[in-house]
């Protein structure tokens, strides 16, 4: 094996190492702590809720789609696109912030999203995570309409090394943030699969959004 095909081995080993265990991000978004901050609630009418299209309720190993495309590797990723929503964002890398939630990009850039790194690129085996607002304190944000999502609308992710992985939606709710359902939403299917979340819900000023509007979406092409 040469160095460089090692380099790249001790890199992917690393970023593993990395990857936050979903049973922590679970426990944290339990207990009712916003994923998303920063909405506002200001406007006359709300961002469009989910019409409850519910995701089957699948564990590792029981997936019951047709086969996927052949995972991808490791990517960074540059751009979401969501056509029937009219999204075409830039995506930055986000963590956990220092209380430990999943870190949202700056509020005062809405068309921006997300990509959690503590789990896998777009593509690769396993659930990635896309986040983004759903207002600011302006208006409207990148994933303001995610909730008017439904079956079969794709979700394009254009990666750094020039892929483009294509997903196809197959369920769209809205959770609680008092009793998210983490290993349902985050656990790996053992496919590629990738969750867009914003906030939903019900609001107060008090307290913000109530919910996390969660897509469920699994690979269906490699362009």
């Amino acid at each position: 094996m040469s160095a460089s095909e090692l380099s790249e081995l001790a890199e992917e080993e690393e970023r593993r190492r990395r990857r936050a265990p979903w049973g922590v991000i679970a426990l944290v978004l339990l207990t009712g702590l916003a994923l998303i901050r920063n909405g506002s609630g200001e406007f006359d009418v709300g961002p469009p809720q989910p019409a409850s299209v519910a995701a089957p309720d699948t564990r590792a190993g029981t997936n019951t789609f047709a086969a996927a495309p052949a995972p991808l590797a490791f990517s960074a990723v540059a751009r979401v696109r969501i056509p029937v929503i009219r999204v075409n964002a830039p995506v930055m890398p986000v963590g956990l912030d220092t209380d430990g939630w999943i870190a949202a990009p700056p509020p005062e850039n809405p068309n921006l999203a997300g990509w959690f790194t503590g789990a896998v690129s777009p593509g690769e085996k396993g659930t990635a995570v896309v986040v983004g607002h759903v207002d600011n304190q302006r208006g409207p944000a990148v994933f303001y309409g995610l909730g008017s999502l439904k079956k079969g609308n794709r979700i394009e992710v254009l990666r750094k090394d020039g892929r483009t992985a294509v997903f196809e939606t197959y369920g769209v709710e809205v959770f609680s943030k008092s009793s998210f359902p983490g290993d349902r939403v985050y656990s790996s299917k053992g496919t590629p699969e990738l969750r867009v979340i914003t906030c939903g819900g019900g609001f107060s000023k008090q307290n913000g959004y109530d919910g996390n509007v969660v897509v469920f979406a699994r690979l269906v092409a490699v362009n």
